[in-house]
């Protein structure tokens, strides 16, 4: 006796699984926002440690002074294997005096996001364009030379 799949099944089943891979995918990464946390931050009456206890930990602060703080949240979607892309992104700076008061909360959203597409699979440098012999041979003569490392140079 031999036993037939059906074929109106089997065909459903590919076509859900065929449908489920368009299924837009979306994420969130960084700081959740809340607006009502936002804006209970007052410029000028607020400082680093009401803003800490308010908000958190900033997810970037500023690389030389400790004087801006940064709370980026994103929202992506993709569908199937795609490279995910922003759906919206909202930005919270907030700035502090120097005596360590609010100075000012902005916000920010998706329209400052820059795109950097890489030129090929070199980086473009300014200066000489070397050759293979060149990166062959070029430290021929240089090892030990003065005003280099590695070597007696002429002491």
């Amino acid at each position: 006796m031999s036993v037939s799949f059906p074929r109106i099944p089997a065909l459903a089943l590919a076509v859900a699984v065929l449908v489920s891979a368009c299924t837009p995918l979306k994420g969130h990464q960084g700081y959740v926002i809340d607006p009502d946390l936002v804006n209970a931050i007052q410029p000028g009456i607020d400082n680093r440690d009401s803003v800490l206890q308010t908000l958190g930990h900033p997810t970037l602060s500023g690389e030389f002074t400790n004087d801006t703080w940064y709370y980026i949240s994103r929202n992506t979607r993709n569908l199937g294997f795609n490279n995910p892309k922003p759906s919206q992104q909202a930005t919270i700076i907030v700035r502090f005096q120097p005596d360590g008061t609010v100075k000012s909360v902005d916000r920010t959203d998706e329209s400052l996001i820059a795109s950097v597409e890489p030129y090929g699979k070199t980086t473009p440098t300014l200066g000489r364009k070397d050759g293979f012999f060149q990166d062959l041979f070029g430290n021929i003569g240089t090892v030990g030379a003065p005003g280099t490392t590695g070597g007696t140079g002429g002491q």
